[in-house]
């Protein structure tokens, strides 16, 4: 058939199309095959990845913005060699069909992977719209017979299932078979009597994907490139085309052309059609949900307002009421209410935020904290009649027990009805330079030298030549441009579904009608295929169950207050009495180390310039340092105003009235719509839209199609050009991540909340800290540095007063132990309490063994036989707590302990043995003790850092600090007495390393010595020329230039050196004690024992070749135990353990020590590293 190139083409739309949630199949995103089909000026697209439709939102969506038919569907993938079959929904129940179809597929396996079987799409095809499409293999000589046979049976089988709804598809392959493979497929379909229908079976948008579509399924095979033979695609043809080109492919066959158009007009469902319903029967309501939210809403109020509820809220409450029942989202209110009544009522600490924090209902009927009036936040922001969009209610529960609310929450409404909202984990820097680096042919170590030397490795941009420098490959070779090129092209691309922290879909119906749903990698839990913008596009409610630490922290801090001081505190409390001047005070000088939000270095340094004084200049502390209002050129504005350095001006009454409580500086994306709206003329459609599209910039990128209008109207009604495009760059910047004001402020409060317990409880608030961890940039070491800094006293962990939390025992407070920074607190703290460090600080020790021991100590263990005998403890977890250094109330050393271990054989326990059941252990014949070495102080420290990660006899810095004064090293303390702009040197352990993406390559450090922390700038420059010492070194010299403003102290960086090595001497006892040690420590002071009997020497001259071992080995040397006071066994036992410990001894296996440069940076904290 000859082809009129004057006469239009036919209309043409694509089905079948895979984008990049076919997961390693599909090679463009769905947006860039939406532009790119109405470019071309396809009739439409049909969407159809692999057994999945993760990603039909995301091109409805694109669809929608262009203005492009669009129909979503799959493509179904099956076990049994059924061909594949693309499958789209006719309608809204074809769609609840091909759902419950792929959760099927989903959860009969692992997940990731999808199980499908011919007659499971027998079972649940109706009403959905098929076509098989045909193998490749039909364009082959004899052999193609049996794959058309297979085919045929196949298309009998459907047609004789669904009649009218079934097609033949068939793709051109390119490959000189087409016009065979054609003309088999029309005869197949003909005699099945079914329709030909044409596809390119597209993968790619443009023909420039088809490398990398190489790249990924070299990844998804698991095999190098240059190994992936016949599994790559033959040519770059399989990309979308303009209808002529379809036309000139199909030109033998027009007829299939036509049938791809019939069918998808055939296919009348659109996801906007999916109605949400909340599940308000699951309630079991006695009245209405109008009638039961207005009972709770009053109800609340009193308990709220117990001195009478004010007129206002009265007010607000029956008009925040009457847009509930216009939107009729009384069911979600309830849901949520319901939800944080069961927590609460099992003692769990919670609290919304999101902009339900502007809400009064919430608050009355406690959902949420902040008292809105209090915090001056406006319902509008919450819900609109005019936006008609979702309200957005955040739960934070304790990170501990979330699982229980989440479990309840399937067993109460049904797993049904329930399930957690996906994330999209996409490929970053560091995991795409992994699976590319293996699919080019890299070796093992050059992938994790390369993957290594990224520092972050969240954007694309993290991977480049200086990486590849770094990890000692050059740019110019092919294969490392390759990876480079295709790691870029890779980064942003989802690697897999995950579950969202915690975002819950409840439906009345079945939710596996609505969106597929598979198994989440923990055990118990599904997630939906939707993430939470495909949600909120679609309007589908979800209730966000997340989890904080800091709830965690606050829980067990206000059950240590009532148990240890007996005062009752609330979060409610501390909402109403928001106005403590000490904490503001404690604040203002940046003494905020382990609290909420504002413990980072650059909170810390913003501080002292922000002052703040109240509570909502905590709320602007927590919004402000975030990349939003950074990128948008906010802070620096903000903070000359806030200083007085400059004047807060407004362009326009209008605006002055949006941002006069922000100085004229746009802070929130609340202001930023209401700016869109005052000054540029948007109506309230148009600003949610701006909105939706900061919350998604960084996945789609269309903040910028906003900017015209706003910019030209501003002009138009009077604004600069200059103000409106600043504005508008402002905006941009909250796409980048910017806080809604409501959502500040319920963060807020839990920062004032922890300001408040370190300011006038430092023993709680490191007790409960400690308890709570993981959480926050801050280690254990640095918590407890500073609980001490503070005046509170730290206790060792012990066998004997110790629980498997941190507890309080009673000490009085000292003032004199506070550092000089922190005296100004002395009249403020009302500690009473010391701090005993608990089992859960001891590595590789369990919860349920140390409540065993504390179960059986009663009045406490008088040995280490006796603590395994009445505990029944393994051999392995008692040498745990000797290595702890855990015995020190029985008069024991950390080495004592160790050879009191050696001696406990289950199997032949003096005690135990049927010859002494009746014989006391007073009776039995005492055997000599070993007397050896005590450890040195830096092994004893080297090894709490090894087992507890922290270490309350000294900081391994003091053991050296001999050798940094002549080194011309100061403490890091005395930063603090010397003027701005000198050259110093100062060292440290790092704690924290941080390249905030705002800050353009510069990384924070933070480094510790004996006496304080020091803060290090290490500009990109510097970084690079140090780039190993910077992400490995433990122990670090700088040398550089201090700088001081308004009290903030830091040391910008010009060399830095790696003096990890020098701590290889205090493990080796080769330096010697003299700062930081505890006075009553008994390693500097020896505890005094019993009159010592007769020793069994294990010196060099008596013990044979062992001897130079045992004189040099960190761990070897071992001390007199208390077992040996009380043996166990006849002699000739004794000298046979003796001789077993010293010979393992001498092959390495004694009590362990750090003996190399490597152990060391194993034992030592490698630092804390964020984004």
């Amino acid at each position: 058939m000859r082809i009129d190139p004057y006469r239009p083409p036919r209309a043409f739309p694509e089905i079948g199309v895979a984008s990049c949630f076919s997961f390693l199949a599909g090679a463009s995103q769905p947006e860039e095959l939406v532009v790119t089909a109405h470019r071309l000026g396809l009739a439409g697209l049909g969407l159809a990845d692999r057994n999945s439709l993760a990603g039909v939102v995301r091109a409805y969506q694109a669809a929608k913005e262009a203005a492009l038919p669009y129909a979503p569907g799959a493509r179904l993938v099956f076990a049994d060699e059924t061909p594949d079959i693309f499958a789209y929904p006719q309608g809204r129940a074809g769609w609840g069909r091909l759902c419950r179809l792929l959760s099927r597929g989903n959860l009969r396996t692992e997940k990731g992977d999808c199980l499908l079987t011919l007659p499971d799409l027998l079972e649940w095809g109706e009403g959905i719209n098929l076509a098989l499409l045909a193998p490749a293999a039909l364009g082959g000589g004899a052999e193609a017979e049996p794959v058309e046979a297979a085919v045929a049976a196949c298309l009998e089988a459907l047609c004789e299932a669904f009649p009218q709804r079934v097609w033949l598809a068939a793709a051109p392959a390119h490959d000189g078979l087409d016009s065979r493979r054609l003309a088999r497929a029309a005869r197949l379909a003909e005699r099945c009597r079914t329709p030909l229908l044409a596809t390119n079976d597209a993968f790619y948008h443009a023909p420039g994907r088809r490398r990398l579509k190489d790249v990924m399924t070299a990844i998804a095979a698991h095999v190098p490139i240059a190994e992936a033979g016949t599994l790559l695609t033959l040519n770059a043809e399989r990309h979308l085309k303009a209808p002529r080109e379809i036309e000139r492919l199909f030109r033998h066959h027009p007829a299939a052309v036509e049938n791809a158009g019939h069918f998808f007009a055939g296919l009348g469902f659109d996801l906007k059609s999916l109605s949400y319903e909340y599940p308000d029967e699951a309630l079991r309501l006695t009245r209405s949900p109008a009638d039961e939210l207005r009972f709770l809403a009053h109800e609340g109020a009193k308990w709220r307002y117990p001195q009478g509820v004010p007129e206002s809220v009265t007010t607000r409450i029956e008009y925040e009421l009457k847009i509930i029942a216009e939107l009729k989202y009384e069911p979600y209110f309830l849901t949520v209410h319901h939800i944080v009544r069961h927590a609460r009522e099992h003692g769990i600490l919670c609290q919304g935020r999101g902009s339900a924090a502007n809400s009064v209902v919430c608050f009355a009927i406690g959902i949420t904290e902040v008292s809105p009036e209090r915090a001056g936040l406006l319902f509008e922001r919450f819900i609109s009649s005019d936006r008609r969009e979702p309200p957005d209610i955040d739960i934070d529960f304790e990170h501990e027990r979330r699982e229980e609310v989440i479990q309840y929450i399937y067993a109460h409404y049904g797993r049904d009805n329930a399930a957690l909202a996906a994330t999209v984990i996409t490929y970053r820097a560091r995991s795409a330079a992994r699976e590319v680096g293996k699919a080019f042919g890299l070796s093992q170590d050059a992938v994790a030298a390369l993957s290594g030397s990224i520092w972050g490795g969240y954007h694309a941009g993290d991977l480049g030549d200086r990486e590849a420098a770094a990890a000692g490959l050059s740019a110019s070779d092919p294969t490392t441009a390759n990876v480079l090129k295709y790691a870029e092209e890779i980064a942003g691309f989802p690697r897999h579904l995950s579950q969202h922290v915690g975002g819950f879909v409840i439906t009345r119906g079945r939710i596996d009608e609505v969106v597929p749903i598979l198994h989440s990698a923990m055990e118990g839990r599904t997630i939906v295929e939707w993430d939470k913008d495909d949600l909120d596009e679609l309007g589908i409610l979800k209730i966000d169950i997340l989890a904080l630490g800091m709830l965690s922290c606050l829980r067990r801090a206000f059950g240590l207050l009532e148990a240890h001081y007996g005062r009752t505190v609330t979060l409610a409390q501390l909402s109403e009495s928001q106005d403590d001047k000490p904490t503001y005070e404690m604040i203002c000088r940046a003494d905020t180390l382990g609290v909420f939000q504002i413990e980072s270095r650059a909170q810390m340094t913003m501080l002292p310039k922000l002052r703040p004084n109240c509570f909502y200049d905590l709320v602007i502390e927590v919004a402000i340092v975030r990349p939003g209002p950074i990128q948008g050129d906010m802070v620096h504005p903000y903070l000359r105003r806030k200083m007085g350095l400059e004047e807060a001006t407004y362009p326009s009454p209008e605006l002055e009235e949006v941002l006069s409580r922000t100085l004229g500086v746009p802070l929130f994306q609340e202001q930023a719509m209401k700016i869109a709206i005052v000054a540029a003329g948007f109506t309230p459609n148009e600003a949610d839209r701006l909105r939706r599209a900061m919350a998604t910039f960084r996945r789609v990128g269309t903040i910028h199609t906003f900017q015209k209008k706003m910019v030209e109207g501003m002009v138009d009604r009077g604004y600069e050009r200059d103000f409106a495009e600043r504005c508008f760059k402002q905006i941009e910047g909250f796409g980048e991540y910017g806080f809604p004001e409501s959502h500040a402020a319920s963060f807020a409060l839990l920062v004032y909340a922890s300001c408040w317990l370190k300011c006038h409880y430092p023993d709680v608030f490191a007790a409960a800290l400690l308890n709570a961890q993981p959480m926050g940039f801050y280690a254990p070491a640095q918590i407890v540095r500073d609980a001490s800094e503070h005046g509170v006293e730290m206790r060792p962990v012990d066998v004997n007063h110790s629980a498997f939390d941190q507890t309080l025992e009673e000490a009085p407070f000292d003032p004199g132990r506070m550092k000089p920074r922190h005296h100004s607190m002395q009249g403020v703290i009302k500690t009473r309490h010391a701090v005993r460090l608990g089992f859960r600080q001891v590595k590789g020790l369990g919860e349920a063994e140390m409540t065993a021991l504390v179960a059986a100590r009663g009045a406490g263990y008088d040995s280490v036989r006796d603590l395994w005998l009445r505990s029944g403890l393994k051999r392995a977890t008692i040498e745990r707590l000797a290595d702890a250094d855990a015995f020190g109330s029985l008069g024991l050393s950390r080495r004592d302990a160790l050879w009191a271990c050696r001696a406990l054989d289950p199997n032949g326990a003096a005690e135990r043995l049927p010859l002494f059941e009746r014989v006391s252990a007073t009776e039995l014949q005492a055997e000599p003790d070993a007397h050896l070495p005590p450890m040195p102080v830096g092994e004893e420290v080297i090894n709490d850092y090894r087992f507890l990660s922290l270490s309350l006899k000294a900081h391994p810095v003091s053991f050296v600090r001999r050798e940094l004064d002549a080194r011309r090293v100061m403490p890091n303390e005395h930063l603090e007495r010397l003027r701005s702009g000198r050259s110093v040197s100062v060292a440290g352990l790092v704690l924290v390393r941080q390249r905030p993406g705002s800050a353009k390559g510069v990384i924070f450090m933070t480094i510790e010595d004996e006496t304080g922390v020091a803060n290090i700038i290490v500009w990109p420059k510097i970084f690079e020329r140090f780039r190993p010492i910077v992400l490995g070194a433990r122990f670090v010299r700088v040398d550089g230039r201090m700088q001081a403003d308004h009290g903030v102290i830091h040391v910008v960086a010009e060399t830095i050196t790696d003096l990890t090595p020098l701590l290889m001497g205090v493990a080796r006892g080769e330096f010697p004690a003299n700062a930081g040690l505890a006075p009553a420590d008994h390693v500097r002071s020896p505890l005094h024992r019993p009159k010592i009997r007769p020793v069994v020497e294990a010196n060099p001259a008596k013990a044979g070749p062992d001897a130079a071992f045992l004189g040099a080995s960190l761990g070897a040397a071992l001390a007199r135990a208390d077992e040996v006071r009380r043996p166990v066994d006849e002699g000739r036992l004794q000298k046979k353990l003796m001789h077993r410990h010293l010979r393992m001894v001498a092959a390495g296996n004694g009590p362990p020590g750090p003996a190399n440069d490597r152990e060391i940076r194993q034992v030592l904290p490698k630092g804390r590293n964020f984004q």
